[in-house]
């Protein structure tokens, strides 16, 4: 969901999804991950232009979560930061919410700043952190059509 409306989204939904990303499952029980969970208007606008293209949608939304994980702690903070992406995005659906994930690791602005510098700084994270995403959260501004499950690609599951 890249379009949200204006409307807040609630403490207890907020609280509901941060629980879901903390119980997402992780290398050798390490939570490499860490969080932050962005309302201020000006500083959620800050991160849509934290990259050259792409997280734009990032504005419109009332939340912006960013994801990060600790080099330090685990060589596969990027799995364990993104499993507790997807759990941030499935809980947020199963609350009638709307997301979307802006891939920030390995991307620049246009004069090739580093986009995970720009978060980082944005949100105050120290250095030796790692930036995956920042996934914008709100309560839908469009209907989207289901899946259109004739066209799923089964050749790409193999059965043996």
């Amino acid at each position: 969901m890249r379009k949200y409306t204006d409307e807040a989204v609630s403490q207890d939904d907020i609280r509901l999804i941060m629980r879901a990303a903390l119980m997402a499952p992780t290398s050798k029980g390490t939570h490499s991950y860490e969080f932050y969970v962005v309302e201020d208007k000006a500083k959620i606008e800050a991160l849509a232009q934290c990259k050259e293209r792409g997280a734009e949608f990032v504005a419109s939304a009332p939340v912006a979560i960013v994801v990060m994980g600790n080099p330090e702690v685990s060589d596969v903070w990027i799995e364990d930061a993104s499993i507790a992406s997807i759990m941030i995005q499935l809980q947020a659906e199963e609350l009638g919410l709307g997301t979307c994930w802006a891939q920030v690791r390995e991307r620049s602005q246009a004069d090739g700043t580093s986009a995970e510098e720009v978060v980082k700084q944005i949100v105050g994270a120290p250095a030796h952190m790692r930036v995956l995403n920042v996934i914008g959260l709100g309560h839908k501004g469009l209907e989207r059509k289901p899946q259109n499950e004739e066209k799923l690609l089964w050749d790409k599951v193999h059965r043996l």
